[in-house]
């Protein structure tokens, strides 16, 4: 499920529902209310572990935190050496993900089709803007946090699509958490350097507030989307999926960077030193076997959604 997080267009609520703990994992998160609130008030932490189901969170969560640092070097190493391939893999994945949510709705009419076509508009209109900076201010970061936890408590909502739009995902998903786990690496082997290094300790700061944001937002979203979904399923689905389609061109793998210049032609560099994106120049790719292999990344990633899908169908229908 942590891994599931981690991956543009892969929701870690598609896992937990085919891996059918779905419905234990939302029912432990509602158990984080005023009652389990007094119990700690009261020092009563044994009583509190049980009423939150503390020890199915607590495996889960550290589940989640392994395979998280796990594939969080490998998409880090993958994306240095092959960044056209990775992202033609996240862009198979997000259509896969589209693909599975539109065949398993069954509640189209003449108000959830209107409120898909606004959903796809307002993802156009995102992908043809100025693409979002990466942004380390803590209170966006928190913001991320809250917003990108979301596909854990929403089946087929990709959180790491929509810190894409916001141009955050390689600094909270891949740098940061590539910061903690050589943090450790660090301390374990008596090295306390990093300490002197202003662009680790701030990625750790980064790190921090991004959790925070994230904790604060589970337990919040899990209330307010289960009260939204039991009132308005059918047109927050569409919304959710006609934002996602219209929003595919963010990732679209054939795409030159665009940087930010002065009046004499110097490319512009923010605070962090990185050069500043204006923006991006999308093209159609050339018909050749560079082309072809990335089609077939891009069709790998629709199997790898295709075949959750079909898994989860298939424990479904056997339990």
């Amino acid at each position: 499920m942590g891994a599931a997080n981690k991956v543009p267009g892969v929701s870690g609520g598609i896992v937990a529902l085919v891996m059918g703990f779905y419905e234990t994992f939302i029912y432990s998160l509602q158990r984080f209310n005023s009652r389990s609130v007094n119990m700690l008030f009261q020092r009563r932490y044994k009583s509190f572990y049980h009423y939150i189901n503390g020890r199915f969170l607590s495996l889960l969560f550290l589940g989640m935190i392994i395979s998280y640092f796990s594939i969080s070097k490998l998409i880090d190493y993958l994306i240095v050496r092959y960044e056209l391939f990775v992202w033609s893999m996240f862009f198979g994945m997000i259509i896969g993900s589209i693909i599975c949510i539109y065949n398993d709705y069954r509640s189209w009419n003449l108000k959830t089709i209107v409120t898909a076509l606004i959903g796809i508009s307002v993802g156009i209109g995102i992908s043809i803007l100025n693409p979002a900076t990466q942004n380390d201010n803590l209170w966006f970061v928190f913001f991320c946090g809250i917003i990108s936890i979301t596909g854990m408590v929403l089946p087929g909502f990709s959180g790491s699509f929509i810190l894409i739009l916001l141009g955050n995902y390689v600094m909270l998903l891949v740098d940061s958490v590539n910061t903690l786990f050589d943090t450790f690496v660090y301390i374990f082997s008596g090295n306390f350097s990093f300490t002197s290094n202003s662009r680790h300790m701030h990625l750790l700061k980064v790190l921090m507030v991004f959790t925070v944001g994230s904790i604060i937002g589970l337990i919040s979203l899990s209330h307010i989307l289960t009260y939204v979904l039991k009132r308005y399923k059918n047109i927050t689905l569409a919304l959710i999926m006609g934002f996602i389609t219209g929003s595919l061109g963010v990732v679209w793998p054939w795409k030159k960077t665009i940087f930010k210049k002065d009046d004499f032609g110097e490319i512009l560099l923010d605070a962090n030193g990185s050069y500043i994106i204006e923006n991006y120049q999308r093209y159609l790719p050339e018909i050749n076997v560079h082309t072809f292999s990335l089609i077939l990344f891009i069709i790998f990633g629709i199997s790898i959604i295709a075949g959750i899908e079909l898994y989860g169908k298939k424990r479904k229908k056997y339990i």
